[in-house]
This record gives structure tokens, C-alpha cells and sequence, in this order.
């Protein structure tokens, strides 16, 4: 099996080229395209799904490529990986989102780190995030406990594209990465008063999907890959 030390020196690279992604592709999509949102937001949505199609298949075989608190928690309940790990993502995956916003920032040249003035909390963006939250966690797990993980990165990447241009809340899906984007106060940056709005729908999706899932997979499903993936990794 990879060590606990790689697994989580993947999520933190992951994250970090994630957050790098969604923030250098808004700054970059703003400054291509100034004033024209609709466009600025399509540029950044292709260029975070592609990202994310060569993340998750470059750092899936090491840590399984979470690349957020939220799926590592699911996977926890869901019995696919140990508790200690979920736990010891978590940080991994924060420190990364964050050195990726700062990097991404640096890119540019603008400051580090500037706090974004974007509030983008609203109800009709809560709904957006909920629903945002809860598809990933349902493409995820329901790709897992039915024998398709091959299919995550092309599948995840997509959606999220996806998701950015049909939720209202443009898909942060991810309590990581909403932190991370905090430090920038670009096209891609969230207000720190909208933090604890987002990350409460977030919460509330990640619950929704997990029902979903265990509604729609049976359990038998999950012992039986894990079973196989276990047997690959030995």
C-alpha cells in the first residue's frame, strides 16, 4: 500500500494545482476577456475541468485524489478508507488550497495575498452550492461503489465544468478551496463574510448526497471493490 507520507503529499499537490487552476484561470480569463463575464466564466469553467481531469488522474492511484474534506469524510462513512485518513486530508488539503491561491496570485503579479471584497452570498447561491455540493458527491461515490473509478477524471471534470455555468453559486463544491479563494480578491475570490454561508451549504449537499448514494448503490457494492482495490494495491 502507498504510505500515509505520499498519500498525503499527493492530496496537498493535488489541491495546490487545483487552486492554482481556479484562480490563475479567473485572473487570466479576466484579463483576456475584460468586461465580458459570460466569457471570462466559460474560459475559467474549461480550464478548471481540463485541470481537473489531469489532477485526479495523475494523483488518484496515490491517495485516491480527494482533493476535498468533503468527499474524504464521505468516503470515511461510506467505510472505503480509515477515519485517520479522512482526518489527516483535511489539513493537507486546506494548506494546499491555500499555497495554491497565493502561487496562482504571485503569477500575476498581484499581492500574495489579498482578501477578496466578492460577497457572493445570497439564497439563490445557497441553493446553487447545495445542489453543486450534492451532484459531486453523488458522480463521485456512485462512480466508486459501482466498479467505474477509471471514469473520474473525465467524468469529475466535467461536471464540475459543468456545474460552473448551471449553479448560480458557480460550483465552489468545496469547503478547501472556498478558503483558498478568500486570498484572492480577483474574478475567482469569495468574501470572507460569504464563507460561513458556503461552507454551511456545502455541509448540507455533502449530507444530501451521501443519501443519495446510499440510496441508489448497495452496500455489497462498496466491500466488494474495495475488496478488489485492496488486492491491486497489495
Amino acid at each position: 500500500m502507498v504510505s500515509r507520507r505520499r498519500r498525503l503529499l499527493a492530496e496537498f499537490l493535488g489541491t495546490l494545482l487545483l487552486s492554482s487552476v481556479v484562480v490563475g484561470s479567473g485572473i487570466a480569463a479576466a484579463r483576456l476577456s475584460p468586461g465580458n463575464v459570460g466569457l471570462e466564466l466559460v474560459e475559467s469553467a474549461g480550464a478548471t475541468a481540463l485541470g481537473l481531469f489531469v489532477i485526479i488522474a495523475v494523483f488518484s492511484p496515490i491517495s485516491g485524489a480527494h482533493l476535498n474534506p468533503l468527499i474524504s469524510l464521505v468516503d470515511a462513512v461510506l467505510g472505503r478508507r480509515g477515519w485517520l485518513d479522512a482526518v489527516s486530508y483535511i489539513p493537507a488539503q486546506l494548506l494546499g488550497c491555500i499555497t495554491g491561491a497565493i502561487i496562482a496570485n504571485l503569477m500575476f503579479g498581484l499581492p500574495a495575498v489579498e482578501l477578496s471584497t466578492t460577497v457572493r452570498l445570497t439564497p439563490p447561491h445557497f441553493l446553487g452550492e447545495v445542489i453543486a455540493t450534492t451532484g459531486l458527491v453523488l458522480v463521485v461515490f456512485v462512480l466508486a461503489r459501482t466498479g467505474r473509478e477509471r471514469l473520474a477524471p473525465a467524468v469529475v471534470g466535467a461536471y464540475i465544468g459543468a456545474a460552473y455555468l448551471f449553479t448560480s453559486s458557480t460550483s465552489f463544491a468545496n469547503p478547501a478551496i472556498t478558503v483558498g479563494r478568500v486570498l484572492t480578491n480577483t474574478f475567482s475570490g469569495i468574501a470572507p463574510t460569504s464563507v460561513p454561508g458556503f461552507l454551511a451549504a456545502q455541509v448540507l449537499g455533502a449530507m444530501l448526497g451521501l443519501v443519495l448514494v446510499r440510496l441508489l448503490t448497495p452496500a455489497t457494492a462498496t466491500k466488494q471493490n474495495d475488496g478488489q482495490r485492496l488486492s491491486r494495491d497489495l
